[in-house]
């Protein structure tokens, strides 16, 4: 796991916005989306429509991605508190 990837799961310990996500890491647009894309294509994080909507189908980080909010998985979380 990045620093960056540690960094981004360690906001997710709730469920955050685009928005807070990238004002919170003070990241470009670009490097917050790749690093988002690859948590959840490693099932590290999920994504959600609103706070209390899960999105089960597979989804477009680069295309939705500032229209969502994040959490991170069990799976996610395990490898944050492993190192």
């Amino acid at each position: 796991m990045s620093d960056r990837e540690f960094d981004l799961l360690d906001e997710l310990y709730f469920v955050q916005g685009y928005n807070y996500l990238k004002e919170s890491l003070g990241w470009e647009d670009q490097l917050l989306m790749e690093t988002l894309n690859t948590l959840y294509t490693q099932g590290m994080i999920k994504c959600l429509a609103g706070p209390d909507n899960e999105r089960f189908d597979q989804v477009d980080i680069f295309s939705e991605g500032k229209d969502l909010y994040y959490l991170a998985t069990k799976k996610g979380l395990m490898a944050h508190n492993t190192l």
